[in-house]
Formats: structure tokens, sequence, C-alpha cells
């Protein structure tokens, strides 16, 4: 057998290392997870010299040792090569849904915490994966697990799987040795984020709803409707009010020139996309949106709930101040924040304090900023961060709640104009007939 250098760490999370004899480094890994050690590092040390009939005789005992398990692991690897061969490019994957990334990060906690290995844990958990995106990425996980590689450099490389977030507060637990509370933390972040997900698109179903049936209301009623009141107008032969004409040339324009009307709307879409690709045209877009009224407000708290969250995430993890706002900014959903908490960062490492430098942002209430300031005093300011997104959170309830009560009375305005203006259009050139033949008699 030949002899192994190993570094792993054990249950308790301390690096230990030593030799240990095996037939290969796949079998010192799996006599290393049976003793509680999770492999990080498996070298083998220089051979002794032998005669060369020696070294042969011994190259072929430990050959036919190995042969089954040799023959097994070239299968396993033939076979995860033909898979990999049937996954699409990752330009076309989408990242994982949360619900899953949440389901893992519970699981991982509940199992480290019972004493698991970590190898071990991770391999009963892509056997079991429901999405086979996740399943696939764990699989490759632990074969760089038996290879003497790190948990979040494992994750890193699965950038539609993992955020980078996640992936940095593994690594801070895995060298502190609090990989524990690491899951716990991220299990508790990761479902507020999915909790405040659904509470807006709750919020949001029933204004898009309306919105999508004024659409289709238009376009029913340019193409079934106005034209028949178009053929009894055009028997009157008579001039017909400025609105009737607006109506029926909307109408006509429909009906004549459909292929011209999809051609606009396929350019404005592909105008729109080509030019949110520009440097700052994504940044001005976000912040247009942080200014719409009626849900601009409710965005904007929701994006700094969500900055304070993972922001006390990561100092809480022991993330360094600058890596943990680089972090959170890729983490926010909006252009215009981002670049801000980008700013943030470059005032701190310029050596301004975290106070001034989120004052100079403009992004935070008085409150907050008063609760940055008694956080960087007192040392306690991750805690305080919690609070200012509990903050938040309450204001985006409470706004969610009543969101319904301040965008009916602007749906109902944009109804009510389009019935007077369809209704006008249709009956003043009647009761101007009526009042012609009446005046006639």
């Amino acid at each position: 057998m030949a002899e192994f250098a190993y570094q792993g760490r054990n249950r308790a999370g301390k690096n230990v290392k030593g030799n240990l004899s095996g037939a290969s480094a796949n079998a010192v890994a799996e006599t290393l997870i049976q003793q509680g050690i999770t492999p990080l590092k498996i070298q083998p040390q220089a051979a002794k010299t032998e005669r060369p009939k020696s070294a042969k005789a011994a190259k072929t005992r430990t050959a036919a040792r190995a042969g089954a398990g040799g023959n097994a692991a070239g299968s396993k690897s033939s076979a995860g090569k033909a898979k990999a061969s049937l996954t699409l490019p990752s330009f076309f994957q989408r990242s994982v849904p949360l619900p899953d990334l949440i389901m893992f990060i519970r699981q991982m906690y509940s199992l480290t915490k019972a004493g698991i290995s970590m190898l071990r844990a991770i391999e009963g958990l892509a056997e079991n994966a429901t999405n086979r995106q996740l399943g696939d990425a764990l699989k490759d996980i632990c074969e760089q697990l038996e290879r003497g590689r790190g948990l979040s450099t494992a994750m890193a490389e699965h950038p539609k799987v993992f955020p980078r977030l996640v992936v940095a507060v593994v690594h801070v637990g895995e060298n502190t040795g609090r990989l524990e509370q690491s899951f716990a933390q991220l299990a508790v972040y990761l479902e507020g984020e999915l909790d405040t997900r659904k509470r807006i698109k709750s919020a949001t179903r029933y204004p898009i709803f309306v919105s999508i049936f004024l659409v289709l209301a238009v376009i029913v009623l340019n193409i079934f409707v106005i034209p028949q009141f178009s053929q009894m107008f055009a028997s009157f032969d008579v001039e017909l009010p400025l609105i009737t004409r607006m109506l029926l040339a909307s109408s006509s324009f429909f009906l004549n020139y459909t292929w011209l009307l999809i051609l606009i709307i396929v350019g404005v879409i592909v105008g729109t996309i080509r030019w949110l690709k520009q440097p700052h045209a994504r940044e001005r877009w976000d912040g247009w949106k942080l200014k719409m009224p009626a849900v601009g407000d409710i965005l904007e708290r929701s994006l700094l709930a969500r900055f304070c969250r993972s922001f006390s995430v990561m100092l809480n993890s022991g993330v360094p101040l600058t890596q943990a706002l680089g972090l959170v900014s890729e983490t926010l959903d909006n252009q215009y924040m981002s670049v801000r908490v980008g700013e943030m960062r470059k005032g701190i490492e310029r050596g301004e304090s975290l106070l001034r430098v989120s004052r100079n942002s403009t992004l935070f209430t008085p409150l907050v900023l008063q609760m940055v300031a008694v956080g960087e005093e007192t040392g306690s300011l991750d805690d305080l961060l919690v609070e200012a997104a509990e903050y938040y959170e309450r204001e985006v309830d409470y706004d969610l709640k009543n969101i319904t009560a301040r965008i009916e009375p602007i749906m109902i305005s944009v109804v009510a104009v389009m019935v007077l203006f369809l209704a006008l259009g249709i009956f003043l050139p009647m009761w101007e007939m009526m009042g012609a033949y009446g005046g006639g008699m």
C-alpha cells in the first residue's frame, strides 16, 4: 500500500493532519470519513527506492486489490462524462429555485448538527435531490471533496446554484469552525427573502391582472366592436365628431396595419433590451423603477431591507467589512442601489466611516443612520442592522397590505376614461343625427 499525507477537519471543526496507508487517495478519504474526519487535502508520500522486480510485484498486488474498485470508479467516471455531455451550457441554465436552495441549506444544518461527516451528508442529499441541477452540482462537489478541496471552493464553481453570498458565508464558517451556525444564518436569511418575494408577488398580482385585461379590452374593441359601428356611421354620410374619428382611425390602424404594430412592439422590446446593455442604462432604468408611483417606495424599502439583512449576515459570519459590502451589492437586484453600495465600499477603503458613507449614499432614513452610528460606537453593528431590516420589513408589510387601496383609484380612473371615450365616440354621432332628424321634423 502507498503512504498518503492528509489534512482535514474533525467533527469539532479543528484542523488535523497525519499519514495514512491506503490503496488509493479515494480509499484513504473513505477511511478518514469513517473516522469522522472531513478530508481537505490528500497527497501521496514519496515512495522508497526498491528493486524493479519487487516494485513491479507490489504494483501488481495493488492493482489486483483495487481492480474491482477501479472498474467501478471507471464506470462511474464514464457515466459522469456521458451525463455531463447531455448537460446544457451554463449560459442556458437558470438559477436553482430559492425554495430548493433553502431546503438544501436546512438539511445541511441538520446533518452537520447531528455530527454526520460532510462528504456523507452531501452524498445523501445528492441522491435525494428533487432538482436535477442541484443534484448534479452536489455530485460534483462530492467528487471535489474526495480530491481534497474545500466545500466553499467546490460550491463556488456552481454560481447558478450557490450565490456568492452563500459561498462567502460557508467559506468563513469553514475557516472558523462555525459551519453549523453559518448554515443556520443562511437558512433564516433566505427564508425571509423568499417570504418577502411571495408577499410582493401576491400584492402585485391584482394590478397586473387588471392591466392585462385593459390591454386585451382595447384590442378586442378595436378589432371586433368599433368596425361594426364604422359601417353604420358611413351610411349617415355626415361629418363625424373628433372623438368618433379618432376611434375609427385607431380601429382602422389595428385592422390594416397589424403587421406594422407587431413590428413596432418587437422593435421597442429589442431596442429596450439593447439599451439596457449599455453601461449606465441599467442604472437609470432601475432608478426610474424606484420612483414609480404607488410601488416605487415599496420596491426601495424591500431592497433596503434585503441590504440590511444580508449585510448583517455577512458581518455576523466574520466577513470583512469591505468584502461584505462588495458581496451585498451583488445580491441586490437593482443596479442603481448596487452602484451606491459600491461607492460606500470605496469610501470605506479610503478610510471614511460607515456612517459617513451611508449618509452620502442618500439611501437610508435618519432612523437607520442613527442605528448605524450607535452600532459603530458599540461594536454591535450586525444586531442593529437586523433591527433596521425589521423596520423596513414592517413598512413593506404595511404598504403591501394597502397597495390595492393605493392602486385601485388609478385603475378605476383609467377604466372610466376608456369607457367615457368609447361612449362619447359612439353616441355623439347618434345624438347629432337624432337632433338633426328632430329639427327637420
